[in-house]
Order: structure tokens, then sequence, then C-alpha cells
């Protein structure tokens, strides 16, 4: 990498956000490190604040699921970097070390067209502000350059994000600002509708936060749904769950 490099990339992600005509934003960070790192898609999750994890902003549908599908599932590389705060790079989802490690996700996100996730921590000192996730069609590993990249991105990936959370410390400017600069507005929706429905569950079986989302996570999971689908049903009042986890939960 060279000196002036990380200068050249930031220039990058401001044009991004100049062509589009709004101001530099996380979303345009990620939208970068595709080109950059010249994998298929890219997505950025928020956490912290003893909330669950959420995406603020992915390049395309199937980068929108696989952050989901960690969350769902509990396991991936977005949450082991949580848990070591250093870069985890999966180069090959299929081979033995990747479904060990993530027997669920590593079957799933082949099914959704991935063949490499690579995740970077965005944290400064002890605040651990989110991931940065990219994926790619195929395996194969990041070779230098494009890795250098892509941790310069996830460095303005997090200044910008811990920037959007100065305000009230959770999840919520970050996900205002981003109907306003160039994040989807699916998103914002999705990240409501789950807190909702975490909440409904918690008055619907008597269980705190941590215990009513995990039943949240369960259902999708085992009946092969997505979280935001699930939670969509819960606040529509379509679904209801039981206090009993082996019980018939009703449509």
């Amino acid at each position: 990498m060279t000196a002036g490099r990380p200068a050249v990339v930031w220039g990058m992600v401001a044009g991004h956000a100049a062509a589009a005509g709004r101001r530099v934003s996380v979303a345009d960070a990620c939208a970068v490190a595709v080109g950059c790192a010249q994998v298929t898609g890219a997505w950025v999750t928020v956490s912290g604040g003893g909330r669950p994890d959420f995406a603020v902003c992915a390049t395309d549908p199937a980068g929108e699921r696989l952050a989901e599908l960690q969350l769902t599932l509990g396991e991936g590389p977005c949450h082991d970097v949580l848990a070591s705060a250093a870069p985890v790079l999966a180069a090959d989802l299929g081979d033995e070390d990747s479904g060990r490690r993530w027997p669920g996700f590593a079957a799933s996100a082949g099914r959704l067209g991935a063949g490499a996730v690579f995740a970077f921590p965005l944290s400064v000192g002890a605040i651990r502000a989110g991931v940065m996730g990219l994926y790619r069609g195929s395996p194969g590993p990041l070779p230098g350059t494009q890795l250098g990249d892509a941790l310069i991105l996830a460095d303005a990936a997090t200044l910008l994000l811990v920037a959007g959370l100065r305000h009230d410390g959770d999840g919520a400017t970050a996900a205002a600002d981003g109907l306003l600069n160039g994040q989807s507005p699916d998103l914002a929706l999705h990240r409501a509708e789950i807190d909702q429905a975490t909440g409904m569950l918690t008055m619907q079986l008597g269980t705190g936060i941590a215990e009513a989302f995990a039943r949240l996570r369960a259902y999708a999971y085992v009946n092969d749904r997505r979280l935001a689908d699930v939670a969509s049903d819960l606040v529509g009042r379509r679904l209801r769950l039981d206090r009993d986890p082996g019980g018939n939960d009703a449509p």
C-alpha cells in the first residue's frame, strides 16, 4: 500500500457521494469497497448498546440476506469479528474449516451464491461499532492490494458510522441518516419491525429482551424464513408465538 493510497480511497468515497448529490455516508464506503476489493457485494452492520446487530447498508439483496442470515443463526464471520476485533477472511465457504466453524451459515451462504466472505471490524479503541462484510461469488483470497483497500474502507466506514451514532448512542440516528444518504429505507423498516416484534414478544412470553429475540431468531431459523418477514408478521398480528418453545406457534 502506498503512503498516498488512503487519500485516494477517501477521495473515491467522497466522489461517490458527490455523484449522487448527497453528503458522504457509510453507504458510500460500502459501495466503493465492492469495486476496490473486486468483490460481488458488501454490507455494514451496526452493533452495541445491548441491542441486536442490524444492517445500515447493503449493496445488493444477497449482501443484505447474508448480513441477516448471520443475525438469525448467531454464527458467521461477522460474529467472529465482533468477538475477536480482528478481520475474519473466509476465502472458501465450501471448505472443511468453514463448514466446521459455521455449519449453518456456510451452507446457507453457498445457496445465496457466496463463495467467500471477508469481514472487518469497525472499531475505535474499545468501541466496537459494527462490521463491514464483503462477499464474492467464487472462492479465493483477497490479494494484498485489495485487502489493503478493504482495510482503508473499513476505517472510513468506522469514522462515518461513529459520527452517525454519536448523537444518541444506539442505531436510531444512523438509520435515520441513512434514509437521507443513500441507504435503503427497507433496512430501516426491517430494523424497526424487528425491534417492535421483540418488544411484543417480551409481553407475550413474559421474558426479557434477550430471550424474546432468541425465540424470534429460532422461529425464523426452524421455519426457514427471513427474520424481517417473521417480525413483520408478528407486528401485523398474523403470527403469535407460544410461551412454550415446544408448542405449536399459531399463524
